[in-house]
């Protein structure tokens, strides 16, 4: 399984991913998810990987290809974000018509997931997901980060936390690595290293990016700080005021619990 996730604010883009391709008691794989397909001062594209990996190192291997020998269409000549994943989605869909049947013979699960985010110089920074059957979903304002994978860890953390608006890039950052951090502690096929990008919109180009090892000073203070902080907010919660009973005769006390509600109601 693996875990990776996109926030787009006003201010750019931050993009993250793990690298656990495969988890058990005595065989981790590791692969890269998380891929830079920029031009300094004329665009900017980044995209991170999910599902099948097969599939997915197909779909990037045509990228490359269509890039190696000049293609009319590549990722680096089309006009448009919405072009660009548009392309991906058709590459997707063509790997997928050609290996579906026969990995479906084998009970094999062919899907895969990109988001792929950046900006093209003349427009503004996007973030889209684009799914296995080449389709796409673009972020918004009001749904400003995406996820694929093992989303549901560290969902609670981006609802509570990023704003469009009003999120600045060093806490998009933040807030990506700890719900990567959650995640990887509720789940074992999710793991590091951690790959992070920072991008600021309109700058078109790639200043800031991280790799991050097991064990990496920042990624463990932050672990610590945040379970610190986290257990002091669970004891300040206020007292839960729970309900007496109204009779000392339980037969006379209105128990909403009692076992006779099933058939009464």
């Amino acid at each position: 399984m693996t875990y990776c996730l996109a926030i787009l604010t006003q201010a750019g883009l931050v993009m993250a991913a793990d690298s656990r391709t495969n988890a058990g008691v005595d065989h981790v794989s590791i692969s890269q998810k998380l891929f830079d397909f920029s031009i300094p001062g004329e665009r900017v594209i980044l995209i991170c990987t999910a599902g099948n990996l097969s599939m997915t190192q197909n779909v990037l291997m045509l990228m490359a290809q269509d890039l190696k020998l000049g293609a009319e269409n590549n990722i680096n000549t089309l006009p448009s974000m919405y072009k660009v994943v548009q392309y991906i989605g058709n590459l997707t869909r063509q790997v997928l018509d050609e290996n579906r049947v026969w990995l479906k013979k084998d009970g094999i699960d062919a899907g895969c997931t990109f988001l792929v985010g950046g900006q093209i110089k003349g427009e503004s920074p996007e973030l889209y997901l684009v799914y296995s059957q080449g389709n796409f979903l673009r972020a918004t304002k009001e749904t400003p980060y995406l996820q694929v994978g093992e989303i549901k860890y560290g969902k609670p953390i981006l609802d509570r936390v990023i704003q469009f608006r009003t999120t600045g890039l060093e806490e998009a950052a933040k807030c990506a690595l700890l719900s990567l951090d959650s995640t990887m502690k509720s789940n074992i096929s999710v793991g590091p290293p951690i790959n992070i990008v920072l991008y600021e919109a309109d700058t078109l180009k790639i200043q800031y990016r991280r790799k991050l090892l097991k064990g990496d000073p920042y990624l463990e203070s932050i672990r610590k700080s945040w379970e610190d902080c986290v257990k002091e907010s669970f004891k300040s919660l206020p007292t839960l005021h729970w309900e007496a009973p109204t009779s000392d005769d339980p037969s006379e006390d209105e128990n909403w619990l009692a076992l006779e509600n099933v058939y009464t109601t």
